[in-house]
């Protein structure tokens, strides 16, 4: 089994690629080991020292990293936990943890107006800012959409998490883009 590996604009985050599914469909982040505990991938990779957030894709993992951790010295471990864990085929998540994408849990119901907007914005995030994201192994969620304001919430995941572009990718490219396309947009804001 070949693993690839590539940088992200977070140098604390690294992308892998298994060369194989990892959830196919769906994404889930794990932001603590306890968290975690709904996939044994995710177990295996908390168990490693120096592992602080495990995100895991469609066809790939990043893994951020603990501050003081390098990763000429992690990333073999990661890479020998992710190998031992397919080859073992065992699931990547529990029956526990399949349950649902994280990304449409507690997910608004809108009405009216506000409806449409938010179907538009989706529609935005989910044909170019997530395929552009996802090359660098993040992730962009929609969060919520504050009608009065014109404030569209995202939720940052993956290498997006805690990157220093995050900050200029949110408001630079995202905010711009929906500001164009959607005029009520006043403004993108990040939510935890």
């Amino acid at each position: 089994m070949f693993i690839q590996t590539e940088s992200t604009p977070n140098p604390r985050t690294l992308k892998f690629l298994p060369g194989r599914d990892v959830l196919g469909a769906g994404s889930r982040e794990f932001v603590d080991a306890d968290a975690g505990l709904a996939s044994p991938l995710a177990t295996a990779l908390f168990a490693l020292n120096g592992v602080e957030r495990v995100y895991l894709s469609g066809d790939f993992i990043t893994i951020t990293k603990a501050d003081g951790t390098e990763w000429p010295h992690l990333k073999p471990h990661v890479l020998a936990a992710i190998m031992d864990h397919f080859t073992s085929g065992r699931p990547v998540l529990s029956d526990a943890g399949a349950a649902a994408d994280d990304a449409e849990e507690g997910a608004e119901v809108y009405q009216g107006e506000a409806a449409g907007i938010v179907k538009e914005i989706k529609a935005i995030i989910e044909a170019r800012v997530r395929p552009a994201v996802a090359r660098d192994g993040g992730d962009i969620i929609f969060h919520s959409w504050d009608h009065s304001e014109g404030i569209v919430r995202l939720t940052m995941r993956g290498s997006c998490a805690g990157c220093p572009s995050s900050t200029l990718t949110l408001k630079q490219g995202i905010e711009n883009m929906l500001k164009h396309y959607v005029p009520e947009v006043n403004a993108v804001e990040q939510v935890a």
